[in-house]
Protein backbone atom coordinates (compact mmCIF):
# COMPACT_ATOMS: atom_id res chain seq x y z
CA UNK A 1 0.00 0.00 0.00
CA UNK A 2 1.55 3.34 -1.04
CA UNK A 3 2.43 5.76 1.73
CA UNK A 4 0.43 8.97 1.93
CA UNK A 5 2.31 12.04 0.77
CA UNK A 6 2.73 14.83 3.31
CA UNK A 7 0.14 16.81 1.35
CA UNK A 8 -2.45 14.05 1.63
CA UNK A 9 -1.57 13.37 5.26
CA UNK A 10 -2.00 17.04 6.11
CA UNK A 11 -5.40 17.19 4.41
CA UNK A 12 -6.56 14.02 6.18
CA UNK A 13 -5.40 15.49 9.49
CA UNK A 14 -7.10 18.78 8.67
CA UNK A 15 -10.40 17.00 8.16
CA UNK A 16 -10.15 15.34 11.58
CA UNK A 17 -9.11 18.53 13.33
CA UNK A 18 -11.77 20.70 11.70
CA UNK A 19 -14.46 18.18 12.55
CA UNK A 20 -13.36 18.33 16.20
CA UNK A 21 -12.59 22.04 16.53
CA UNK A 22 -14.30 23.80 13.65
CA UNK A 23 -12.66 26.01 11.04
CA UNK A 24 -11.98 28.96 13.33
CA UNK A 25 -10.83 26.75 16.20
CA UNK A 26 -8.27 24.92 14.08
CA UNK A 27 -4.81 26.39 13.62
CA UNK A 28 -2.06 25.30 11.29
CA UNK A 29 -0.12 24.07 14.33
CA UNK A 30 -3.04 21.84 15.31
CA UNK A 31 -3.15 20.34 11.82
CA UNK A 32 0.57 19.61 11.47
CA UNK A 33 0.67 18.17 15.00
CA UNK A 34 -2.20 15.85 14.07
CA UNK A 35 -0.42 14.89 10.83
CA UNK A 36 2.92 14.41 12.56
CA UNK A 37 4.79 16.58 10.08
CA UNK A 38 6.89 19.76 10.43
CA UNK A 39 5.05 23.07 10.12
CA UNK A 40 7.11 23.88 7.05
CA UNK A 41 5.39 21.00 5.24
CA UNK A 42 2.13 22.93 5.44
CA UNK A 43 3.52 26.11 3.92
CA UNK A 44 5.27 24.07 1.22
CA UNK A 45 1.93 22.71 0.03
CA UNK A 46 -0.71 25.34 0.88
CA UNK A 47 -0.77 29.11 0.40
CA UNK A 48 -3.08 29.76 3.38
CA UNK A 49 -5.40 28.13 5.87
CA UNK A 50 -8.31 29.30 3.70
CA UNK A 51 -7.10 27.61 0.51
CA UNK A 52 -6.19 24.53 2.56
CA UNK A 53 -9.71 24.37 3.97
CA UNK A 54 -11.13 24.61 0.44
CA UNK A 55 -9.10 21.54 -0.56
CA UNK A 56 -10.21 19.63 2.54
CA UNK A 57 -13.80 20.57 1.68
CA UNK A 58 -13.34 19.33 -1.89
CA UNK A 59 -11.98 16.00 -0.66
CA UNK A 60 -14.90 15.66 1.75
CA UNK A 61 -17.41 16.41 -1.00
CA UNK A 62 -15.76 13.86 -3.32
CA UNK A 63 -16.33 11.24 -0.61
CA UNK A 64 -19.91 12.45 -0.09
CA UNK A 65 -20.52 12.16 -3.83
CA UNK A 66 -19.55 8.47 -3.66
CA UNK A 67 -22.13 7.91 -0.92
CA UNK A 68 -24.76 9.68 -3.01
CA UNK A 69 -23.93 7.43 -5.96
CA UNK A 70 -24.03 4.35 -3.74
CA UNK A 71 -27.63 5.14 -2.81
CA UNK A 72 -29.12 7.06 -5.73
CA UNK A 73 -27.32 4.98 -8.35
CA UNK A 74 -28.70 1.69 -7.02
CA UNK A 75 -30.87 0.51 -9.92
CA UNK A 76 -32.21 -2.37 -7.82
CA UNK A 77 -34.26 0.15 -5.81
CA UNK A 78 -37.19 2.29 -6.93
CA UNK A 79 -36.30 6.04 -7.03
CA UNK A 80 -38.22 6.90 -3.83
CA UNK A 81 -36.47 4.04 -2.01
CA UNK A 82 -33.09 5.35 -3.20
CA UNK A 83 -33.74 8.64 -1.39
CA UNK A 84 -34.53 6.75 1.80
CA UNK A 85 -31.45 4.60 1.30
CA UNK A 86 -29.25 7.70 1.22
CA UNK A 87 -30.65 8.88 4.56
CA UNK A 88 -30.08 5.41 6.00
CA UNK A 89 -26.44 5.34 4.85
CA UNK A 90 -25.72 8.74 6.35
CA UNK A 91 -27.56 7.93 9.59
CA UNK A 92 -25.44 4.80 10.02
CA UNK A 93 -22.23 6.80 9.52
CA UNK A 94 -23.34 9.44 12.01
CA UNK A 95 -24.28 6.72 14.50
CA UNK A 96 -20.78 5.25 14.17
CA UNK A 97 -19.45 8.54 15.59
CA UNK A 98 -22.03 8.53 18.41
CA UNK A 99 -23.81 11.47 16.75
CA UNK A 100 -20.99 13.84 17.73
CA UNK A 101 -19.80 14.60 14.20
CA UNK A 102 -22.05 16.06 11.54
CA UNK A 103 -21.45 17.13 7.96
CA UNK A 104 -18.41 19.27 7.12
CA UNK A 105 -20.37 21.03 4.36
CA UNK A 106 -23.05 22.08 6.83
CA UNK A 107 -20.47 22.99 9.48
CA UNK A 108 -18.53 25.18 7.05
CA UNK A 109 -21.74 26.78 5.79
CA UNK A 110 -22.47 27.99 9.32
CA UNK A 111 -18.95 28.95 10.23
CA UNK A 112 -17.26 30.34 7.12
CA UNK A 113 -19.88 31.80 4.76
CA UNK A 114 -19.57 35.28 6.29
CA UNK A 115 -15.84 35.08 7.03
CA UNK A 116 -14.48 33.78 3.73
CA UNK A 117 -15.73 34.68 0.27
CA UNK A 118 -13.59 31.92 -1.24
CA UNK A 119 -15.20 29.27 0.95
CA UNK A 120 -18.69 30.76 0.55
CA UNK A 121 -18.39 30.53 -3.24
CA UNK A 122 -17.06 26.99 -3.08
CA UNK A 123 -19.90 25.94 -0.78
CA UNK A 124 -22.43 27.45 -3.20
CA UNK A 125 -20.88 25.41 -6.02
CA UNK A 126 -20.89 22.26 -3.90
CA UNK A 127 -24.57 22.64 -3.01
CA UNK A 128 -25.45 23.20 -6.68
CA UNK A 129 -23.61 20.00 -7.66
CA UNK A 130 -24.99 18.06 -4.68
CA UNK A 131 -28.57 18.87 -5.62
CA UNK A 132 -28.39 17.52 -9.19
CA UNK A 133 -28.55 13.75 -8.51
CA UNK A 134 -31.27 14.27 -5.92
CA UNK A 135 -33.35 16.33 -8.34
CA UNK A 136 -32.91 13.64 -11.00
CA UNK A 137 -33.95 10.89 -8.58
CA UNK A 138 -36.96 12.89 -7.42
CA UNK A 139 -37.96 13.54 -11.06
CA UNK A 140 -37.78 9.79 -11.72
CA UNK A 141 -39.96 9.10 -8.67
CA UNK A 142 -42.49 11.68 -9.85
CA UNK A 143 -42.52 10.17 -13.33
CA UNK A 144 -43.10 6.75 -11.78
CA UNK A 145 -45.97 8.26 -9.81
CA UNK A 146 -44.54 7.25 -6.44
CA UNK A 147 -44.18 10.72 -4.93
CA UNK A 148 -46.37 13.80 -5.47
CA UNK A 149 -45.49 16.07 -8.40
CA UNK A 150 -46.84 19.28 -6.90
CA UNK A 151 -43.37 20.84 -6.60
CA UNK A 152 -40.48 20.94 -9.06
CA UNK A 153 -37.73 18.32 -8.54
CA UNK A 154 -35.08 21.04 -8.04
CA UNK A 155 -37.14 22.65 -5.27
CA UNK A 156 -37.77 19.32 -3.58
CA UNK A 157 -34.07 18.43 -3.74
CA UNK A 158 -33.22 21.75 -2.11
CA UNK A 159 -35.85 21.17 0.57
CA UNK A 160 -34.61 17.65 1.25
CA UNK A 161 -30.94 18.54 1.66
CA UNK A 162 -31.50 21.80 3.54
CA UNK A 163 -33.91 20.15 5.98
CA UNK A 164 -31.60 17.16 6.40
CA UNK A 165 -28.74 19.53 7.27
CA UNK A 166 -30.96 21.10 9.92
CA UNK A 167 -31.77 17.68 11.35
CA UNK A 168 -28.03 16.90 11.52
CA UNK A 169 -27.40 20.12 13.47
CA UNK A 170 -30.12 19.17 15.97
CA UNK A 171 -28.65 15.67 16.17
CA UNK A 172 -25.28 17.10 17.21
CA UNK A 173 -26.94 19.10 19.99
CA UNK A 174 -29.03 16.18 21.25
CA UNK A 175 -26.35 13.51 20.65
CA UNK A 176 -29.21 11.39 19.41
CA UNK A 177 -30.62 9.97 16.19
CA UNK A 178 -34.09 11.24 17.11
CA UNK A 179 -33.91 14.42 14.94
CA UNK A 180 -32.84 12.35 11.93
CA UNK A 181 -35.63 9.82 12.41
CA UNK A 182 -38.15 12.60 12.98
CA UNK A 183 -37.21 14.36 9.76
CA UNK A 184 -37.31 11.17 7.72
CA UNK A 185 -40.66 10.12 9.14
CA UNK A 186 -42.39 13.47 8.61
CA UNK A 187 -40.84 14.21 5.21
CA UNK A 188 -41.67 10.79 3.79
CA UNK A 189 -45.20 10.81 5.18
CA UNK A 190 -45.93 14.28 3.75
CA UNK A 191 -43.81 15.89 1.00
CA UNK A 192 -42.30 12.60 -0.20
CA UNK A 193 -45.22 10.37 0.77
CA UNK A 194 -45.77 7.33 -1.39
CA UNK A 195 -48.66 7.90 -3.76
CA UNK A 196 -50.91 5.05 -4.95
CA UNK A 197 -49.98 3.83 -8.41
CA UNK A 198 -50.95 1.01 -10.72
Amino acid sequence: MPKLSNRDAIKAAGLRVMFRQGYHGSGVRDVVAEAGVPQGSFTNHFRSKETFAAEVLDDYFAHTTKLVEQALGDASLAPRERLLRYLEIITARLAADDFTRGCLIGDFSLETAQASELLRQRLAEIFADWLKPFAACIAAAQQAGTIPARFAPDDLAEFLLASWQGAILRMKVERSRAPLDRFRRIAFETTFRETPHD
